[in-house]
């Protein structure tokens, strides 16, 4: 039988807890850079242990952001809630990147591309629409620049986020002063420079790929 088709004993239920606890730890700290064997010792628990519960280093991070990236959909409803498109756009990308810059896994999980999960997918099916209605919106509302499209949305978060990794220890908060140029750089207005060719979804996974640790989904052995 599977471990959810019957109920774990205790100390295995115990182990689980702790490995999950130490997970989010350590994807925290170090995002999918972080290795199955570095959770074990965060959790002070064998190796062979978590992958007993968690064969995957993928399935493991299933497990620890499924609920955290369900946050971001809230987030990008509460966005939508707004009077005005900017607001919402310019709250989704702050808060968002807020979130992203305390916690590199939830960093990663957000913009990694290759988690084949469908519980991800799921999520991802109701983010995308949200965040492509309310650029939609801004635009028809003449608050954002008109050659500003939402694949150009992930990209900013992944610059921003690695900043804020490499300021993190000295400059904390500085991220936060990038971000307000960015948002600035992104309302329409007169005199605005051309951008050049928009980007596309490709262009969107082919960064992301060279921005977010692989996904390792192999088996321990």
């Amino acid at each position: 039988m599977t471990e959810t088709a019957r109920p774990l004993r205790r100390d295995a239920q115990r182990n689980r807890e702790r490995i999950l606890l130490a997970a989010h730890d350590v994807f925290a700290t170090r995002g999918f850079a972080a290795t199955l064997d570095d959770v074990a010792h965060q959790a002070g628990v064998g190796v062979g242990t978590v992958y007993r519960r968690f064969p995957t280093k993928e399935s493991l991070i299933e497990a620890v952001f499924a609920d955290r990236l369900e946050d971001l959909v809230s987030l990008a409803e509460q966005a939508m809630a707004l009077p005005s498109a900017w607001d919402g756009l310019t709250m989704m990308l702050r808060r968002s990147i807020e979130l992203h810059a305390t916690d590199r896994g939830l960093r990663d999980a957000a913009l990694c591309v290759g988690i084949d999960k469908q519980h991800f997918a799921d999520v991802g099916a109701q983010l995308v629409p949200l965040m492509q209605e309310l650029v939609d919106r801004a635009h028809a509302e003449g608050t954002l620049r008109a050659d500003v499209g939402m694949h150009d949305l992930p990209i900013i978060t992944a610059m921003v986020t690695e900043l804020a990794r490499c300021t993190g220890d000295a400059r904390p908060e500085i991220y936060r002063r990038f971000l307000t140029m960015i948002i600035d750089g992104l309302r329409a207005g007169p005199d605005k420079g051309d951008l050049g060719p928009a980007v596309t979804l490709d262009d969107v996974e082919a960064i992301m790929h060279e921005c977010v640790p692989p996904m390792e989904a192999r088996r321990r052995g």
